[in-house]
């Protein structure tokens, strides 16, 4: 199994990765996260601000949510090089 690594280091080119985060309550959570730029979310359309930037992962089928994860994963053999 890879380390965890600093969340610093996940690349922000969109792609879809294995993070892990605190919640308001203290609990620990690993979620699949994709990081979004602002230009990604405007051209989703919808009014986005820079503070909508970041990590974005599914709570539930319905929902996401802008989580602040602290460290990530990868599945990716070549990345854990």
């Amino acid at each position: 199994m890879a380390d965890k690594k600093p969340i610093e280091s996940a690349p922000k080119d969109g792609r879809k990765l294995t993070v892990y985060w605190t919640d308001a309550d203290g609990q620990e959570n690993e979620s699949i996260a994709q990081y979004r730029s602002l230009e990604h979310l405007k051209a989703t359309g919808g009014d986005w601000d820079e503070s909508d930037a970041g990590w974005w992962a599914f709570t539930d089928s319905d929902t996401q949510k802008r989580i602040n994860p602290h460290s990530w994963m990868s599945g990716d053999a070549e990345e854990e090089e």
